[in-house]
């Protein structure tokens, strides 16, 4: 029963949310007749207009879009920046909104970074800690000692979480109060701009997403540690 109601679960919390935002995505990605440029023109477009300074726009590996403060990049993936389609230019301008907040040194991005870093280095650590437990209870045949290198290990999603859903501001500032009122100003038409807030809430909550898959794995490691 309780593994019926985990399976329901994963599916529920994990799979439906990263189905959202992939159908989104795909949904809006045909190119459009009449549009006067590719995601990437955008993007360098707004570049020079918001005068980013050292800011590159660059072709990624497909679903490589995301903005590098440590080289000052803007990544799009092929599709994006190559497309003319609203998933392109909504995309485009979402991680340009991430470069105007370095710009602007928002305390919260310049933030993230650090966030970012020390969740890592949890997660290595939590990740050893994992693959040690069962070394651990081998060499101990203490329960109590395998239970603390599991808990270092659970340590690892815990700070996954943390810093997804403390990155969910920055994520729907650079949708909702950066992208979608810059493409609002005639980049796009006003009849697209519906599907452009489709596209910028499914790029914003990507982490929302990412968040419960942690939550979902968490809950099932305590149900491990219970048995």
């Amino acid at each position: 029963m309780h593994l019926a109601l985990l399976g329901l679960l994963i599916i529920v919390l994990v799979i439906a949310p990263q189905f959202w935002v992939k159908r989104t995505l795909r949904r809006h990605s045909s190119d459009l007749e009449g549009m006067p440029g590719t995601g990437g023109e955008l993007a360098k477009h707004l570049v020079e207009r918001f005068k980013l300074d050292g800011v590159a726009v660059v072709k990624g590996q497909n679903g490589q879009d995301f903005y590098n403060p440590a080289e000052k990049q803007i990544s799009l993936s092929p599709e994006h920046y190559d497309g003319c389609s609203i998933a392109a230019v909504a995309v485009a301008a979402h991680e340009t909104g991430h470069a105007l907040q370095h710009q602007e040194n928002n305390p919260d991005f310049l933030r993230r970074g650090k966030r970012i870093k020390l969740a890592i280095s949890i997660q290595r650590f939590s990740s050893l800690a994992l693959m040690l437990t069962p070394l651990v209870f081998l060499l101990t045949r203490a329960p109590h000692s395998m239970l603390f290198t599991a808990l270092l290990g659970i340590s690892g999603m815990v700070a996954a979480i943390w810093v997804q859903v403390l990155n969910l501001p920055l994520e729907i500032d650079a949708s909702f109060n950066k992208a979608l009122p810059i493409l609002s100003e005639g980049y796009l038409k006003d009849e697209h701009l519906p599907a452009a807030r489709e596209v910028l809430k499914a790029a914003a909550y990507t982490y929302v997403a990412a968040a419960l898959a942690s939550v979902v794995n968490l809950a099932r490691w305590f149900t491990i540690l219970k048995r």
